[in-house]
């Protein structure tokens, strides 16, 4: 069985590590074009890791995207589409801008924060 063959002991931590697996669209391609998104059984496992989206377990995810990704799985148009790897190549590239922006955008504010706090140094003494 599939879950076996990822999940070889179906506790929380390997459900885990499943989940960030998600996040990943060239393991999304590798599970499309090997028909794991053709089977219900796969599918409605795949619904049942929605629990992850509650806070008491997103927070143990180390990338918080898998869950855009698992909410997007739950719609079979999105699953066919998978099995194209320029559907795959897209949605990558489109996860390093995002993170490219979310990068230079915390290095902003990281900088506004210091520099504000330079200046409230200086204008306390």
């Amino acid at each position: 069985s599939y879950l076996i063959l990822y999940l070889p002991q179906d506790t929380v931590m390997n459900r885990l590590g499943f989940r960030l697996c998600l996040a990943n669209p060239n393991y999304l391609n590798f599970l499309a074009q090997r028909g794991y998104f053709k089977d219900k059984a796969f599918v409605n496992y795949l619904k049942y890791l929605l629990y992850w989206k509650d806070p008491e377990y997103a927070k143990y995810l180390k990338y918080p995207q898998c869950l855009h990704m698992l909410e997007l799985l739950q719609y079979e148009h999105f699953r066919k589409e998978l099995v194209n790897a320029q559907c795959a190549k897209c949605i990558d590239e489109q996860q390093i801008l995002h993170w490219q922006h979310y990068s230079r955008k915390r290095m902003h504010l990281q900088q506004a924060l210091t520099e504000q706090q330079q200046q409230n140094n200086t204008s306390g003494k």
